[in-house]
């Protein structure tokens, strides 16, 4: 099972409470986390993009870098780890993501994929003059067929001249072309997402669930092979996954309710107020995000417990069938992937092929 790191592009990671470690976002910070996983034997790292954040008396993720240019530069500074961006579809034309891919492609020698999102918090693009109005949630994986199509043709024979409602390419070029064959991720997790996924995308992320409940997402996956019948593609789920560990499940309990306890309650409101426009599918992912039941963390799948614990949670997750990994959180991610490489991973029998070092 692969592993991966959701890197802390904006301040204060993925907690929404007072009381988790207060930090602003910066390229010193992700490349220690990036060298970091890489020396542990980590599989990839991957950044979001987000474009407006939601206040509250935690300024949470007002404050954030930008998703490309931030892998581009850890591109040069590592050597094996696999990289991903995020491209705001919304922002960016489809030729210069392909571009910019290529771009980041040679930087790194042929470890780069793109992470595609079609966007759902109108504050982020209406601030721009970009948002498209309400109908985008119904036609939003429409458009984003035809960005990932051109994204393809460009990057597979240097050319793209496509027709569409919503891109119209004429002679479209771009070259040098990547090296490597670039991997497309997803992380809609609505019919709709992963209808999308199964005919464009080589991985499909999505939301973990609950806590310490490693394999809820299975329903997921089992959607994703449903979609992937029709299409004859195999496209792997990678499970994003908040991990709180500590050296016994008492202290590691603490801690995740000392971040529930100081929960940002303005902040979360924001959330809840933005997320209530997307209201299309009843299976989207922003739906789950914005449940009251675990605002904190954004109600991602959570794994609390000591460094044993996490291990078998983890092993419990890459049994589920179709799936290729995890991508992992942390309340604090410089400790958090410290101790993922010396105290977790090698209690991990879906990673026995590496050893405490992390090196094969």
């Amino acid at each position: 099972m692969e592993i991966g790191v959701f890197l802390p592009i904006g301040n204060n990671g993925w907690l929404i409470s007072e009381n988790a470690p207060q930090y602003m976002p910066s390229f010193d910070l992700n490349k220690e986390i990036a060298l970091k996983a890489e020396q542990y034997g980590l599989d990839f790292i991957l950044t979001m993009i987000k474009l407006r954040g939601f206040g509250g008396k935690t300024e949470f993720w007002e404050h954030n870098l930008e998703s490309f240019t931030l892998m581009a530069g850890l591109a040069a500074v590592t050597s094996k780890i696999k990289i991903y961006a995020t491209a705001a579809t919304l922002t960016l034309p489809p030729a210069m993501v392909a571009r910019m891919a290529a771009t980041i492609d040679s930087i790194s020698h042929g470890r780069f994929g793109v992470n595609l999102v079609t966007g759902w918090q109108k504050a982020e693009y209406d601030q721009m003059g970009l948002w498209p109005g309400e109908e985008h949630f119904v036609r939003r994986y429409d458009m984003l067929s035809e960005y990932a199509q051109i994204l393809r043709d460009l990057w597979e024979t240097g050319v793209s001249n496509l027709k569409g409602d919503y891109f119209e390419m004429n002679d479209c070029r771009v070259s040098p072309r990547p090296q490597s064959d670039m991997k497309i991720i997803c992380a809609g997790s609505s019919d709709e997402g992963l209808a999308f996924s199964a005919q464009y995308a080589d991985y499909s992320f999505c939301f973990g669930k609950g806590v310490n409940t490693p394999t809820a997402f299975r329903s997921v996956n089992e959607r994703l092979e449903a979609a992937t019948t029709k299409t004859g593609r195999k496209v792997d789920t990678f499970v994003l996954m908040m991990v709180i560990a500590d050296e016994t499940d008492e202290a590691a309990e603490a801690k995740w309710q000392s971040y529930r306890n100081g929960v940002d309650q303005e902040a979360i409101a924001w959330l809840s107020n933005q997320s209530a426009a997307n209201n299309i599918s009843s299976t989207t992912n922003t739906r789950q995000m914005s449940e009251a039941t675990s605002a904190v963390n954004i109600n991602m799948g959570t794994l609390v417990g000591s460094y044993e614990k996490i291990a078998r949670m983890l092993d419990e997750i890459a049994e589920v069938p179709g799936t290729g990994g995890v991508l992992l959180t942390f309340d604090d991610f410089v400790a958090g992937v410290e101790n993922f490489g010396t105290r977790i991973q090698p209690l991990m029998i879906s990673r026995k092929a590496l050893n405490p070092t992390g090196s094969s």
